[in-house]
Formats: structure tokens, sequence, C-alpha cells
């Protein structure tokens, strides 16, 4: 089943936005590495938690470009010294980019490293309630 058919109905209008969004969420979710945990602080407060063991601060970059959170680690290929014989090599040593979509609104905080955990905090401000009044016009002309 094609997931654009919900997108295609003539009731929903100007939704090719929200249709890229979600594809777009679809890719991310098929990536595995680094593990991660998304956690609710409550308020609108969000954060995501990534296990990112062996990277230092300069390793590492949070960005955000069009509603997307991208989170990279970037490691020397020379970073193991021809002099390390491992007999078991269970710590992943690859470098990584993972991407979360982010609701309109959403406002990244903060980033901090403790522990081989990346944390990244996120917050929601509640939105202003607008209500706007459409003038009606009647179909009653006047003149010629």
């Amino acid at each position: 089943m094609n997931r654009s058919v919900l997108f295609d109905s003539p009731f929903l209008l100007g939704f090719e936005h929200t249709r890229s969004l979600i594809e777009r969420a679809a890719k991310a979710a098929a990536e595995s590495y680094p593990p991660y945990n998304v956690e609710d602080r409550g308020d609108g407060g969000i954060r995501i938690t990534l296990a990112v063991a062996g990277f230092s601060p300069d390793q590492l970059e949070v960005s955000v470009e069009d509603r997307q959170l991208t989170v990279a680690g970037r490691r020397e290929d020379g970073a193991a010294r021809p002099e390390d014989a491992f007999l078991h090599r269970g710590i992943a040593a690859r470098g990584f980019i993972r991407s979360f979509v982010l609701a309109d609104g959403m406002v990244v905080e903060e980033a901090s490293l403790e522990h081989g955990l990346l944390h990244i905090d996120l917050n929601r401000p509640e939105p202003e309630k607008r209500v706007t009044k459409v003038p009606i016009r009647t179909g009653i002309r006047t003149g010629a």
C-alpha cells in the first residue's frame, strides 16, 4: 500500500510538506546505529540520548536544518594504532549520521556529553492560540 494515498484526499489540501516529513521520518527510522532513547520530560520537554562511547565532543556535531535534527559522529581512520591487536572488537568505531524530524516549534535547548552518552534537550513552547474572523461578503453588487 502506498503511504501517499492518505494525502491524496481532496479534503487534505496543502499537505505535500507533511508527506515529505513522513517520508524523511521513515528513512530515519531505518537507521540502527548508534542506539538511542527518547524521553518525555513533561511540560513539552524531550530528551534524546544517544550511546556514543568512544567519541569526544570534537568528533560529534549536532545541527538543525529545515526541522531536521542531525547528529553526526566522525572518527579518523587512523584512530586505532597499528600496534593494537584486538582479540575481540565489539565497540563500534565507525562514524554515523542519525536524523530526527522535529515538529513545528521544537527548539533544541542544549547538548551535553557525559559518560559516553550524548544528551540533546528539546522543548516545545506552548503556541499562542489565535482566532481569526473572516468577513463574509454578500453576492449583491451595486452599480451597473
